[in-house]
């Protein structure tokens, strides 16, 4: 496909962290863009003052002219939209040229250096840090990220077209569409079981993926995948040693094949986040970028928006927003918590995503969530399912052991989160979540 020769792109679902970031980048290449997304967010409105036309209704009728010129128009959609959509559904039965996003995203990086970023947790936070470095050292690189980044308060990090930077995301298969160059795999832990059936099968795609990377796959230590490895504290090809806590942010040394810095400072709590910067330091030393200039530019790198971010920071009380919608992501948080706020009490509030992942994971959630002092659940988000008989937040909230539990509203949970004898709070979830605990921060502070 020739992309260039395309004027007109129209993405149903356009308000996807992912879909969103592809089509900032066809507006600053001149296209006219437009879209369809469920329901207005941040991420829409930002659309909107690039001078992108977003409708929240799903009606024929909302659809600009200049969309409706079958030979001028290329439509992108996710696959999380529903199939029953009146938009997609007239757009793949007349005639236009439909692609799922991950089909797009390998169009516009086949004829790039592509850096691909796998792994069922870690994927937005490490492309993000890669992407940071690969721009502060000047590589011109241009990437496409899962998330806003507070250091440029976009989901796009807008560079060249020689070099390329993205997720490589498992969902629905979809790094299957990528020809990536050099690639690392974080972890395979069991998810997305609606698509995969089992874990076996998951692994098996990883796989299929890791053979597709045409020069370098880096993965973490004890991954089943052949590759350079990385790891924190342990023998690997690319090693963290020494890692410390120094006023609140993390110094490790780092060994790699090629040469050793000491003394890098990472500002991102939690050890899962040292081995998120470990093998973005590996991948952009493999890039050609010396050791040290890689040091520098991680000092300035700030974080993702929901991933472990704080929304109030006093002495006497913190509130934590993190996108965490797996157990072992929760898992990760509550580790990261404990060790920077030791001793103290620490509610949860927790929205699950999606009705099939609460159904695979039930045990694990259970097992995550009753490691904080008090948990409060909300109903499960269920973005593109349907209800599942039998499965739902009080049958989560009956295994959870701790007993200091509840299922709240939202605005009972919001009420909840002002009075709470908590000197730290943590609100987790991919839902709508991050919407409450904007309203939460705004109870707070007045």
């Amino acid at each position: 496909m020739e992309l260039k020769s395309i004027q007109n792109i129209y993405f149903v679902g356009i308000g996807g962290i992912g879909m969103s970031a592809i089509a900032s980048y066809f507006v600053a290449n001149g296209k006219l863009v437009g879209g369809y997304d469920k329901t207005p967010s941040v991420v829409t409105a930002a659309l909107e003052s690039q001078g992108v036309e977003v409708t929240f209704v799903d009606e024929l009728t909302t659809i600009s002219d200049s969309f409706l010129k079958v030979e001028d128009t290329l439509v992108i959609y996710t696959p999380a939209i529903p199939k029953e959509s009146k938009i997609l559904k007239f757009f793949l039965t007349n005639g236009y040229r439909v692609l799922k996003r991950a089909a797009i995203l390998g169009e516009i990086t086949k004829n790039t250096i592509c850096y691909a970023v796998a792994g069922t947790h870690g994927k937005t936070t490490t492309s993000s840090i890669l992407g940071h470095i690969m721009h502060v050292c000047g590589t011109g690189a241009t990437s496409f990220l899962g998330g806003i980044t507070e250091n440029y308060n976009s989901n796009l990090i807008l560079g060249e077209d020689k070099i390329s930077v993205v997720e490589a995301d498992e969902f629905d298969r979809s790094f299957l569409q990528l020809s990536p160059n050099i690639a690392c795999i974080t972890n395979m832990d069991a998810d997305h079981l609606d698509i995969y059936g089992e874990k076996e099968a998951l692994e098996a795609s990883f796989r299929e993926f890791a053979g597709k990377v045409s020069d370098t796959l880096i993965v973490k230590k004890g991954l089943s995948v052949e590759g350079l490895t990385y790891g924190v504290e342990e023998a690997a090809d690319y090693q963290a040693l020494n890692v410390a806590i120094e006023k609140g942010s993390f110094v490790f040394d780092v060994k790699t094949p090629h040469g050793f810095v000491k003394d890098v400072v990472f500002h991102l709590p939690g050890r899962h986040n040292v081995s998120n910067a470990l093998v973005s330091i590996a991948m952009a030393e493999k890039h050609g970028l010396n050791l040290e200039d890689i040091k520098q530019a991680l000092v300035s790198y700030k974080g993702v928006k929901r991933r472990f971010s704080f929304k109030i920071k006093r002495d006497d009380f913190v509130l934590i927003d993190d996108y965490a919608h797996h157990p072992t992501e929760i898992d990760a948080v509550e580790n990261a918590v404990r060790e920077m706020y030791p001793g103290q009490k620490i509610l949860t509030v927790f929205q699950p995503h999606l009705f099939s992942r609460t159904r695979d994971f039930v045990t694990d959630f259970a097992m995550s969530l009753s490691k904080f002092d008090e948990v409060i659940l909300l109903d499960i988000y269920p973005a593109r399912e349907l209800p599942i008989e039998g499965v739902t937040s009080e049958w989560l909230l009956d295994k959870i052991k701790n007993t200091n539990k509840s299922l709240q509203s939202k605005a009972k949970a919001i009420e909840s989160v002002k009075n709470t004898d908590a000197t730290v709070v943590v609100m987790l979830g991919a839902g709508d979540i991050g919407v409450l605990i904007e309203e939460v921060t705004k109870e707070i502070i007045g």
